[in-house]
């Protein structure tokens, strides 16, 4: 099964050519998001033009509906630096072999499971037969954090997975809505945007993994040789963001909201892109997710290291590696 389910990471992932910023080009950056609040840092940057006072011209500012789809598209080159999910920035850089540093965190935590109150009471409530719960692709942040939480709680995996149906966020937001689901484990803002829709948080990640890293910046490793100043300017300008959205909260769930519904029409895939037009996505629901998480730019060694060991024991890489292989914290202010 552990075999199978990496041949299928390997797959989406692998084999997609790739290509990054050569010395001789200019340094401009593509940069890439995921469509939640885990990218606060950077809808607030983009919304106040900071990377443009920083000196930072953005070729593409691209937002990718999950963590995955913004893994391939590191692979295939279209960006060289993300904002994205730590488990498929660690998928693509194990699995497709692409070659990518860890440059600065974002934030801690950031993902919840969801259930229908009146159906679920309990997390052992999950093993019940014919219970429909949802959640992302296998090797997905989520995903990891499911077999996380079976662990935890000695749940029988083969009764909880049996129930798993899969689905992107916004298409299990959409589900919950349409009473087609009786849990669902979500990354936020969508956790909270289903607990807006009657359903109860029964867990978040902290509960189940103390201090583990939500998501991170990464950048090619090509464009850290031929660019060091723009990428140390992009993590300042991510410093920024973090600090002013720790200091004005109320203000930066409004500026993250907005910038959200700014970007639904382009997200990628575009097929989900009328999905979340559909749902909405308020000031109020992104403020009570922004607080579920810690936003910090920076990063334990330790914590990194220990997701994936983890991931290679699920079997979604092949082998585990040393942290040091993956991050160069070199740019961060302390």
């Amino acid at each position: 099964m552990k075999r199978m389910l990496m041949l299928i990471l390997v797959g989406l992932l692998a084999g997609i050519p790739f290509n990054g910023c050569s010395p001789e080009e200019n340094s401009s950056i593509g940069v890439a998001v995921e469509f939640t609040d885990h990218a606060a840092c950077a809808y607030v940057s983009q919304d106040k033009g900071w990377f443009e006072e920083e000196g930072l011209e953005l070729t593409a500012y691209e937002s990718y509906v999950t963590g995955m789809a913004l893994a391939s598209a590191l692979a295939r080159g279209d960006i060289q630096v993300a904002y994205i999910c730590l488990v498929p920035a660690i998928n693509a850089y194990a699995n497709a072999r692409v070659p990518i540093k860890i440059v600065a965190g974002t934030h801690k935590y950031g993902y919840g499971l969801v259930v229908n109150p009146d159906k679920i009471k309990t997390v052992g409530d999950l093993e019940q037969q014919n219970m429909r719960i949802g959640c992302v692709r296998e090797g997905g942040s989520v995903d990891v954090l499911l077999h996380k939480m079976i662990d935890a709680y000695d749940l029988n995996a083969d009764s909880v997975l049996g129930n798993i149906q899969r689905m992107n966020p916004p298409k299990q937001v959409l589900a919950i809505n349409m009473g087609e689901l009786d849990a669902a484990f979500l990354p936020e803002h969508w956790a909270t945007m289903a607990e807006d829709l009657g359903f109860q948080m029964l867990l978040m990640s902290q509960d189940v993994w103390p201090d583990l890293q939500g998501s991170v910046l990464v950048a090619k490793e090509d464009m850290i040789r031929s660019h060091p100043n723009a990428i140390g300017g992009l993590v300042r300008v991510s410093q920024k963001a973090t600090d002013w959205i720790n200091l004005y909260p109320r203000e930066a769930a409004e500026v993250v909201a907005r910038q959200l519904e700014s970007a639904e029409g382009d997200l990628s895939p575009a097929e989900v892109a009328g999905m979340t037009t559909s749902l909405g996505i308020t000031s109020d629901v992104v403020l009570r997710s922004m607080d579920r998480m810690d936003y910090t730019s920076n990063i334990d060694p330790a914590v990194i290291q220990e997701v994936i060991h983890y991931m290679a024991e699920l079997g979604y890489i092949q082998n585990s590696f040393s942290a040091e292989d993956i991050l160069d914290l070199s740019f961060l202010e302390t």
